[in-house]
């Protein structure tokens, strides 16, 4: 089926496209890159965000800029050609959740960190805070709603579910995802030339491991 895109205004410096997947976003968004010289090209699950230079464009050539890229033909890209494996050390301290959410479901712990590491899935988007990953493609027992009350603080690598997809932490924040193990792996090295290990469109595939996995 042929993508759809809908071309808007959303502010004085900004355009939002409208977009049919997460992946429709990330190669549009990597088309409008390599086509204009933008101030911020922002993909979403079901938009991208472009934010114009309003002194030296005015909204109308802005426009017409992004209007001709998408009328050109967006080419799906194979934005999926990098795999991190993600060690998680489920229930207990580590993740908290697990049990209510086990009892929400029906099924035992084991088998829904068995049905959440058995499948390679996607980075949708990243957003919410610096670092935060929306993985999504997740088994149908994970259609489950966010906490009533979020925590004022969840801690940096913790692994949580809502709406069938999966919400990594890579910061310290509040949040209210239900949060089901925490990952031993640095989501955020401010001294890494690329401090973020997770980016739009990357695949991911977590792993049990033993809490002992934090003491390494």
């Amino acid at each position: 089926m042929e993508s759809t895109f809908v071309l808007t205004r959303c502010g004085d410096d900004l355009f939002c496209i409208a977009v049919d997947t997460p992946q429709d976003a990330q190669s549009l968004a990597a088309a409008l890159s390599e086509a204009g010289n933008w101030l911020e090209v922002v993909p979403g699950i079901a938009s991208v965000v472009v934010r114009f230079d309003a002194l030296a464009h005015d909204d109308e050539d802005a426009r017409q800029k992004i209007a001709a890229v998408i009328e050109g033909g967006i080419d799906r890209r194979d934005t999926a050609a990098e795999l991190l494996e993600i060690p998680v050390v489920y229930g207990g301290e580590y993740g908290p959740d697990l049990e209510a959410l086990a009892e929400a479901t029906g099924l035992p712990a084991d088998e829904l960190i068995a049905r959440h590491t058995r499948d390679e899935y996607s980075v949708d988007m990243v957003g919410f805070t610096p670092g935060f990953a929306f993985v999504g493609g997740l088994d149908a027992c994970f259609q489950v709603p966010r906490r009533a009350e979020p925590r004022p603080r969840v801690a940096a690598g913790s692994v949580g579910i809502a709406d069938r997809r999966t919400g990594l932490y890579a910061m310290a924040s509040p949040g209210g995802w239900n949060i089901i193990g925490r990952t031993p792996h640095t989501l955020f090295d401010p001294d890494a030339a690329d401090p973020f290990a997770l980016k739009a469109g990357m695949r991911v595939r977590f792993r049990a491991v033993a809490a002992d996995a934090f003491d390494v």
